[in-house]
């Protein structure tokens, strides 16, 4: 049957609804219990007890004076059992029912001979209509395009794809867990930026009207955060969005999900041994019953970046890191990268395409140049930062370092930063903060959508977001 033929045939099932009096969208629903509860308690004891059910209507068999129904609702499914001769009137509702629309059950619980736990129905409440008929009978959206811009149907209709966000849910709660037992306070720190800063990214701009104001989403929340290590928070974290306007791939959104922890009196060795603890502690989390992603036994790999680079490409970077040399470099070994690519954003292709070519494994990619970390500390005489990024399927999943707390030299290298931006602002009430005095501390950046990504399995962040950003239709 055609959609608009099923579509007008439910018009006809609203008409009698309607004429009959039957509210259709009623404020109250009645009490709903959970579904695997009823399963578990039934089969725990055997005995029959009533139950009260509320959820979609997933399927139908008509037969003749009775009929069987499923009810789905917060992931399960029971099985329902309705005869004309217990509730005529009701049964003539049932009847109206289509595919789809939402009803209250209530009666009593028993085992049919096939062996199903099912409701025998004393009570039949409807209680809204299902305009459109679900996707291909309830087997679920194929086109891709379609499952993203209609999350909600292929939630609803596919149960590895409603897996991953509850997968993604019990990730994110874990985490919350594991630093709230270790002393972390959670912040919530603004939105709104009046300076782009704590990344090096192109970020939204928008006008605040009231304060005529322009304003940016937010690239990152470090600078934040970090005034919080001034005020005397020494653990503190913020897991929430942040904003670029930059491309959309596998691997990018432009809003994601970003944990940011900071740790006073640590250092980048410190958040290098958080960092795989907590990583390890949710990979552990999010596949109940399967093995997990990745190996939480082994010690994850480190990596010297500079010291690597020169052993297998024979090239010393350590000095040699002008834009120019650099791109001359990554045409030789065969590095991509865009036109307009800063000397950083080339350095760190050589570095991904040389050092972990075949690596799947988690590794940690340590001693950074200098000139590229402008919120680190450098380590003492020499031109690297002390600072680490984890990398995951060859994936960047992480950055950390030793923050750098001096505000003389912080001062110095947000000069050297704008130089090569676009972006010229410097955050003046930042740098007043560090010259009140900041602790030394160790601050971590989790992707968490690559994160998800990694321990479900997954090989596009659009399946973890659960509404990813699309092009207009």
């Amino acid at each position: 049957m055609a959609e608009q033929d099923i579509i007008n045939a439910r018009k006809e099932h609203l008409k009698w609804l309607k004429e009959n009096s039957i509210e259709l969208y009623p404020v109250k629903s009645g009490k709903s219990e959970n579904i695997a509860e009823i399963k578990e308690k039934f089969e725990k004891s055997g005995e029959s007890f009533d139950a009260s059910v509320s959820g979609r209507v997933t399927a139908v068999r008509l037969m003749g004076k009775a009929a069987f129904a499923e009810i789905f609702s917060g992931g399960n499914k029971i099985q329902i059992y309705i005869k004309r001769d217990d509730v005529p009137d009701d049964f003539n509702i049932f009847k109206k029912t289509d595919i789809g629309d939402f009803a209250n059950v209530s009666g009593f619980v028993f085992k049919t001979k096939m062996g199903e736990t099912t409701i025998h129905v004393k009570k039949f409440t409807f209680l809204c209509k299902s305009a459109r008929p679900l996707p291909e009978k309830w087997h679920g959206l194929k086109d891709e395009e379609q499952i993203l811009r209609k999350r909600y149907l292929d939630i609803l209709t596919n149960e590895h794809s409603r897996n991953n966000f509850v997968s993604r849910s019990r990730i994110i709660s874990g985490i919350r867990k594991f630093l709230d037992g270790r002393g972390y306070m959670e912040v919530e720190t603004p939105i709104l930026h009046g300076i782009a800063g704590g990344a090096d990214a192109e970020p939204f701009k928008t006008h605040h009207n009231a304060l005529d104001l322009e304003l940016n989403l937010r690239i990152a929340p470090e600078l934040f955060l970090k005034r919080l290590l001034v005020a005397g928070i020494d653990r503190v974290y913020e897991l929430g969005r942040n904003f670029r306007n930059e491309g959309i791939s596998t691997r990018h959104n432009p809003e994601f999900t970003m944990l940011e922890i900071y740790e006073a009196y640590s250092d980048c060795q410190g958040m290098m041994a958080l960092c795989e603890e907590l990583i390890k502690d949710a990979a552990s989390r999010a596949l109940p019953g399967e093995e997990p992603a990745i190996n939480i036994e082994k010690p994850f790999l480190r990596i010297p970046v500079f010291e690597a680079l020169k052993e297998k490409t024979g090239i010393n970077f350590e000095g040699n890191l002008e834009r120019g040399f650099l791109a001359e470099t990554a045409v030789k070994l065969r590095i991509e990268f865009e036109k307009d690519a800063s000397a950083a954003k080339i350095f760190e292709n050589i570095s991904e395409g040389i050092l972990l070519d075949g690596v799947m494994e988690p590794v940690f990619l340590h001693d950074f140049p200098e000139e590229f970390s402008p919120l680190a500390k450098p380590k003492p005489a020499t031109s690297t930062a002390d600072r680490f990024e984890l990398y995951m399927n060859g994936m960047e999943i992480a950055n950390a370092y030793s923050e750098l707390n001096d505000p003389v030299k912080q001062r110095e290298h947000f000069m050297l930063q704008v130089e090569h931006s676009p972006h010229k602002d410097i955050d003046e009430d930042f740098l007043e903060a560090l010259e009140y005095g900041m602790p030394p501390a160790g601050g971590l950046g989790i992707g968490i959508d690559r994160l998800v990504m990694i321990l479900i399995k997954s090989t596009s962040i659009k399946d973890v977001i659960i509404f990813p950003q699309l092009k207009k239709k």
